[in-house]
């Protein structure tokens, strides 16, 4: 047996979307991207079924070849083809998009728009919720009223209310501004994009908690999901405030986390994307986590106050998720491009939080076969592992386990039972361990083992065996001694291969 996950020394960290083709990329393909989607001849309303039709880049002569040119424009190609069952998965979804009034002061902002558009373009139905604290500070100030915030949520006074709404207000225009751009040569060029915003949203008071009275705060009471159904079935994009309306006509001031998880939920949207200051959630140590389940985002927040952006949208996750949004994404909108390397790469550019798996460790199925022999061909050319045809995996499949990683397999392993003899009368062989090149920096190889070490000990096994030419040190370390070919059952040793020469070791279960 070979093992191609040797952790000593880690491969090292992989550059940010090390899976996609996209990694480590200028910005020149992702505004390619944009531009080759431009969808000029799309009218407003499509018709259903949708019938895409993309305008070419103009063709040109070039002057002169640069190798630089050509390896870019075959990353690109290689990435936009890599993305298609991103893009056929996506179209017709509801995906609801969450940001404040500091993404709309970012320089990005605009950029932001342009991918909004290029979504739009790819049949995803959208809905925009957008923020204004810091918009909202800045008319309180110039007004001369200050209102206080208790744990992260305003105080809303009726002569504060004008404030408010001339913040909200601005911002949902330029939002439509800047939807309705439609210069030549840029990614807005024929859009054509419908922004519709209205009383969707219903509130009542928020009251009074903790002895403080919040005023014309509020938060969400309906949403009015056949509205914003009927709107986006025409192909609109819908804009959401944070405001809400009561049924005795008054204006309420909300959270915008709110409303975005009020409308996810009621949408019984795909998707809640949270675009914020921040590339994700990061661990102590600093480190991207890339994704992360309900109970792992109440145990960062247990004691935290909800002061900062990143605090409320982790809980804002967290409320959606439990509330039946099967993904939710943190990412950045600071970022060029995180909203579409999150949406149309593996490794996405942020965190990712489910209730759904999106790495599990399960028994290997016919329809796997193609992910394996793309994990094993290389390491087998290398001479790390046996080579296997695939009438042999057909016929083995059983024996198998891999890592799915969001529809990739980045990791199998085997467990054979051996035939029993005198001295070994339960025993098995682990064989075939790999992890993909770009994954090999955690702990998939120890999780593989450890689940093949389980799945032998049900299985009533007493030993495992594993043959292998370069990782003795990693299965010592792991619990496995030292054995010789003698130590084999009967029927394993008349097969063992000589010219190879694999070490053996064993361990008892």
């Amino acid at each position: 047996m070979s093992f191609a996950s040797d952790p000593h020394p880690p491969d090292p960290e992989p550059p940010p979307l090390a899976n996609s083709p996209l990694a480590g990329l200028p910005v020149g393909p992702l505004h390619a991207l944009r531009h080759f989607l431009q969808p000029h001849h799309l009218p407003a309303r499509l018709p259903s079924p949708v019938k895409w039709r993309f305008s070419p880049l103009p063709r040109v002569t070039p002057v002169s070849t640069h190798p630089f040119q050509d390896t870019m424009s075959e990353q690109y190609v290689h990435w936009f083809r890599n993305s298609a069952p991103y893009i056929n998965a996506h179209r017709g979804k509801t995906f609801v998009l969450l940001f404040g009034g500091e993404a709309v002061n970012h320089d990005n902002f605009h950029n932001i728009v342009h991918d909004i558009a290029l979504l739009h373009s790819l049949g995803i139905r959208l809905v925009l919720v957008h923020g204004a604290r810091p918009q909202i500070d800045e008319n309180l100030a110039e007004m001369g009223i200050t209102t206080p915030i208790h744990n992260g949520l305003r105080v809303t006074t009726r002569e504060s209310l004008r404030g408010v709404l001339d913040a909200v207000g601005s911002i949902r225009l330029e939002i439509e501004a800047l939807l309705s751009m439609g210069l030549a040569n840029s990614p807005m060029f024929g859009a054509k994009i419908d922004a519709i915003s209205g009383n969707f949203i219903t509130a009542k008071p928020y009251g009074v908690r903790d002895g403080v009275d919040f005023g014309l705060t509020g938060e969400v009471r309906a949403v009015d999901v056949e509205a914003i159904s009927k709107n986006l079935t025409n192909h609109h994009i819908v804009i959401l405030g944070p405001t809400g309306y009561s049924t005795t006509g008054e204006v309420f001031n909300l959270l915008a986390e709110d409303v975005a998880v009020s409308a996810a939920t009621a949408l019984k949207a795909d998707k809640l994307i949270c675009l914020g200051d921040r590339d994700g959630i990061q661990s102590n140590d600093e480190r991207l986590l890339r994704e992360m389940i309900p109970n792992e985002v109440d145990q960062y927040l247990r004691g935290k106050k909800l002061d900062s952006e990143l605090l409320r949208h982790m809980h804002a996750a967290s409320e959606a998720c439990r509330r039946g949004v099967k993904r939710v994404h943190i990412i950045s909108y600071a970022r060029d491009g995180a909203l579409v390397q999150e949406l149309f790469t593996r490794d996405g550019s942020g965190t990712l939080i489910t209730h759904d798996p999106y790495e599990e460790i399960r028994e290997a199925e016919i329809e796997d076969i193609g992910g394996m022999l793309e994990l094993m061909r290389p390491l087998e050319e290398e001479g790390i592992l046996v080579r296997r045809s695939r009438e042999r995996l057909e016929n083995e499949i059983n024996h198998f386990v891999v890592i799915e990683r969001d529809g990739m397999i980045v990791g199998c392993a085997a467990l054979y039972p051996l035939p029993s003899d005198e001295r070994n009368p339960a025993s098995g062989e682990i064989a075939c361990v790999a992890v993909h090149t770009n994954y090999r920096n955690g702990d998939r190889g120890t999780e593989l083992l450890e689940f093949l070490e389980k799945r032998a000990g049900n299985k009533g096994l007493k030993k495992l065996f594993v043959l292998t030419t370069r990782t003795a040190l990693w299965f010592i370390e792991h619990g496995f001694k030292a054995a010789s070919v003698d130590d084999l059952p009967t029927e394993r040793k008349q097969l063992y291969n000589y010219q190879r020469n694999s070490q053996v070791f064993s361990k008892a279960l």
